[in-house]
């Protein structure tokens, strides 16, 4: 009986040995995004939507209490926004379907407060319905952000009884509109509430498996995309896309959002002085897509239920500054010679090819020529990432007087990065990989002319 023991604790303490040899702890160059994370970081710019009886009642914050006979946009068009959303370059739409002032935009059954009681088309009408119907028409993905914080429902103050009501909201939403690209994840008025994230998640996964799931840092295990911790539209740091949060990793590529007018999500009248200038926007765009991340700007229609004609141009205007600045016309790369066909799959405008390092290698560099020199001011990398983030540090280079010269040095390429330089004038430069964890493999190295400042 004794030997039978000691054999079973023996048995027992190896399977356990094996079992742990074959789970091995998690390291940050073995993580690896999924399908749907990397077509969602592929898209990079993105617009949320405000719009609701906020837009009638000049504030930013509702607080439950406002007559829904207030909706009424007699000029409703979403049409209009996504023509405007869709010259700005933006790739996808997310729109507030309920706000924390709990009025909701679509005829949901779970409450009376919602359109079903404006006199918007005779109570008839469903916001969340023909915005995405109008977003497909012009070619965006449409995501959905629904407040759990609901300061009109009298259930909030039941917590089992109200997140009954917020996963039945959240059924109709992921039911009824389509395949969602993003849904926003919101913890917003939690003081003396707990919300019920896994239920809430089993509920949206069961009709919107491939969504990317956007939550704060603090919702680490729900989120399948992280929120840059404030409303800069910035990222002012080298970027990494897995994150480390109480000893657990996951790759969590960052979404940062920003107002199109400062300090404003949603209308407001005679605020003409509020709207960004193209350069504080491009400095944005920069500073986040340039970055590695996701960029999302906020997008208001008016108490017509039209996007403002000042905010129609200036998304426009950004649309223009954009491709001017960094569209593929511009990339000098595409005209490189003597280039051999693995280098030509970094410099050829396509993001589905890509430049692969020696094997085995963790340093390397990607040498471009161009048939005359030119004066230039940045480079534009992109990293392919479905092995990981593997660029730890690098260097851009230029060869002037026979010598190479560094233009800049930083860490982490990720996504895409945008880097900014004294403007320096060669037809030779390249991208120096100073250290990577795996074999480097770059989509894109491009370099643009220096232009005059708008």
């Amino acid at each position: 009986m004794q030997y039978a023991t000691k054999t079973a604790q023996a048995l027992a303490l190896c399977l356990c040995l094996m079992s742990a040899c074959s789970t091995p702890a998690q390291n940050f160059v073995d993580l690896k995004p999924t399908p749907q994370q990397s077509a969602w970081q592929d898209r990079e710019f993105g617009v949320i939507l405000h719009f609701g009886t906020n837009t009638f009642l000049d504030r930013e914050w509702g607080d439950g209490t406002a007559d829904p006979k207030v909706f009424n946009p007699t000029e409703f068009n979403p049409d209009q926004w996504m023509q405007a959303i869709k010259a700005s370059g933006a790739t996808y739409v997310v729109f507030v379907a309920k706000h924390h002032d709990g009025f909701a935009l679509w005829p949901t059954a779970e409450s009376d407060y919602s359109v079903k009681a404006s006199p918007w088309r005779n109570g008839k009408g469903d916001v969340v319905g023909d915005v995405a119907r109008a977003a497909r028409r012009a070619g965006l993905g449409f995501g959905i952000y629904v407040s759990p914080w609901d300061r009109h429902e009298p259930r909030y103050k039941d917590q089992a009884a109200y997140d009954t009501y917020y996963r039945a909201q959240i059924t109709e939403l992921a039911s009824r509109y389509g395949e969602l690209t993003e849904w926003w994840l919101d913890g917003a008025g939690s003081a003396g509430h707990t919300y019920d994230f896994s239920k809430y998640l089993e509920t949206l996964r069961t009709y919107q498996p491939n969504t990317i799931v956007f939550a704060d840092t603090g919702l680490f295990e729900f989120g399948d995309a992280r929120w840059g911790g404030d409303e800069s539209g910035k990222i002012d740091y080298e970027n990494w896309n897995v994150i480390d949060r109480h000893g657990q990793l996951r790759w969590r590529p960052i979404e940062v959002d920003t107002p199109l007018r400062k300090l404003h999500w949603f209308w407001h009248p005679h605020d003409e002085s509020s709207l960004k200038s193209i350069p504080e926007l491009m400095d944005s765009y920069e500073h986040s897509v340039g970055h590695g991340g996701q960029w999302m700007i906020g997008v208001a229609p008016d108490n017509r239920g039209l996007l403002p004609d000042s905010d129609v141009r200036r998304l426009q205007e950004l649309g223009a500054a954009i491709s001017a600045r960094y569209g593929a016309q511009g990339n000098l790369a595409a005209h490189a010679v003597n280039a051999d066909s693995n280098a030509m799959r970094a410099f050829d405008n396509d993001g589905a090819t890509f430049w692969s390092a020696p094997e085995g290698s963790h340093a390397a560099t990607l040498e471009l020529r161009l048939p005359r020199p030119a004066t230039v001011d940045r480079a534009l990398t992109m990293e392919w990432l479905a092995e990981g983030q593997n660029v730890q540090r690098y260097r851009i280079e230029a060869m002037i007087d026979g010598r190479w010269k560094t233009l800049t040095e930083a860490q982490a390429i990720g996504h895409k990065k945008i880097d900014i330089f004294t403007p320096v004038t060669s037809s030779r430069f390249r991208l120096h990989i100073l250290t990577s964890t795996g074999v480097a493999r770059i989509r894109e190295f491009q370099i643009f002319e220096e232009r005059e400042k708008s």
